[in-house]
């Protein structure tokens, strides 16, 4: 397969005037540290054995569940994205929707409810009034269901039918990325989606239609300046959507190669950009996670694994997480057909893991989120948190990481460094859930596409 091609950053833009606050989050050792000890955690735990199942497993009583589904296509595929997706066909897409409803069926059949719906892609709104009529089955199947959280791009907000989303969406994500025209080049954005100028004026747009916006920027390309990502952050300021969240460019050595190199920063360019982030967005909006900053402390956000510590997940290689186990729907359009045909789920693969894994697995979450509490750990958990996890709690302590709040007992303060820790631990994880993916993909043949 070719390499993709990238346009260069002009080398006028290597300069940089903006000068961050004089503070360290964290020593270049610890960054490379923390990404090995995530490598070597990720590699153990993040593999999914084939399973012969015809459903995942019933809802257990008193427990909170999110609905995730999956739109696994996109007009065009970006070289950097590893989410699980195929080239659109709208004839194969439209019989994915069918089927897609009728797996909603079969989960409810085994008496599953929700309380938040978070649609993903892809291009989720690829076709719209198949989306409507997505979200309007799954409102009527799961009538608890308070909040649906939905994915976008810039291109698709001005259409007319964008609008028939109002009142369905309750928060839409858009992926912006950069209003740098060079960086959009960069990332093949700028011929899909247009100039930073002209995503500028339509996110004015889609913002009166939804209660939450949230844009979706990203940081950590090769050659951007502290001063490209000052000038974004102004933007996001002038704009003033009620949420925003700043990704960290995620590219797996496993899926991506011959991108790496190409446009991903190092970490220490990481720790500068974040901070940043942290002086301007972190000044005027509340840190709702170690990359999303919002306008209240209440609402939804991209990583719902954080509010849910179980959820269900609909579509083609869409991922569970029940009780104690991780399950994979099929990545294979095909399969998943056959699958929805026989009255049977998506899911194909279960990993289970052992009470330790999981207590490793909050804590990056608590930390990652700024949520890390003693009381949660004894009540959800039934386990004392410092005596239990000892080893992390230790070495976050050293990090600088965590500190005990003077008025609270059970509150664990993330400190500035612990929330970049969070985010290099978050940025980890999920480029291991992508090499996950690509193992799972790797195998499909051209039957398997349609």
């Amino acid at each position: 397969m070719a390499q993709p091609k990238f346009s260069a950053i002009p080398t006028h833009m290597s300069t940089t005037s903006y000068k961050p606050q004089p503070r360290e989050l964290l020593p270049e050792w610890m960054i490379g540290m923390t990404d090995r000890i995530m490598d070597f955690y990720t590699k153990r735990y993040l593999h999914c054995d084939p399973v012969i199942l015809k459903n995942p497993p019933p809802p257990q009583d008193g427990h909170k569940y999110l609905l995730y589904a999956h739109i696994p296509f996109c007009h065009t595929l970006c070289s950097y994205c590893t989410f699980h997706r195929f080239l659109f066909k709208e004839h194969v897409a439209r019989a994915y929707f069918v089927n897609l409803r009728k797996e909603m069926d079969y989960v409810k059949a085994l008496g599953y409810d929700f309380h938040s719906m978070y649609v993903g892609g892809g291009t989720t709104t690829i076709i719209e009034e198949e989306l409507i009529k997505t979200l309007e089955h799954a409102r009527k199947l799961f009538p608890s269901i308070k909040e649906i959280s939905c994915e976008t791009d810039p291109q698709i907000i001005t259409t007319p039918q964008f609008r028939n989303l109002k009142g369905l969406v309750d928060r839409m994500s858009i992926g912006v990325q950069s209003f740098n025209d060079d960086l959009l080049k960069l990332s093949e954005r700028y011929e899909k989606f247009g100039s930073g100028e002209q995503i500028f004026e339509r996110l004015q747009y889609a913002q009166e239609l939804f209660p939450t916006c949230n844009i979706d920027m990203m940081f950590g390309f090769r050659g951007q300046t502290l001063d490209m990502l000052h000038e974004d952050m102004e933007k996001i300021w002038k704009l003033n959507p009620r949420q925003v969240t700043t990704y960290p460019l995620m590219v797996t050595s496993q899926t991506r190669k011959s991108v790496k190199n190409v446009i991903a920063a190092s970490g220490n360019q990481l720790a500068d950009q974040y901070r940043v982030i942290l002086d301007t967005l972190g000044s005027r909006y509340n840190h709702l996670t170690s990359w999303t900053f919002g306008r209240t402390h209440d609402e939804g956000f991209d990583e719902y694994v954080v509010d849910y510590d179980e959820y269900l997940g609909v579509g083609s290689g869409a991922f569970s997480f029940l009780n104690d186990s991780l399950y994979v729907n099929t990545f294979s359009l095909r399969r998943y057909n056959e699958r929805i045909a026989a009255g049977n789920t998506g899911v194909e693969r279960r990993r289970q893991f052992d009470k330790h894994a999981i207590l490793q697995y909050r804590l990056m979450l608590g930390l990652f989120s700024h949520r890390l509490s003693r009381k949660y750990f004894r009540e959800v958990h039934g386990v004392n948190l410092d005596r239990t996890l000892m080893k992390e709690m230790l070495a976050l302590r050293v990090a600088g990481a965590i500190k005990d709040d003077p008025n609270d007992p059970d509150n664990i303060i993330v400190t500035d460094g612990g929330k970049f820790l969070g985010l290099v631990m978050m940025k980890a994880f999920y480029s291991a859930m992508d090499n996950v993916r690509a193992e799972l993909r790797q195998p499909l043949k051209e039957e398997d596409y349609s």
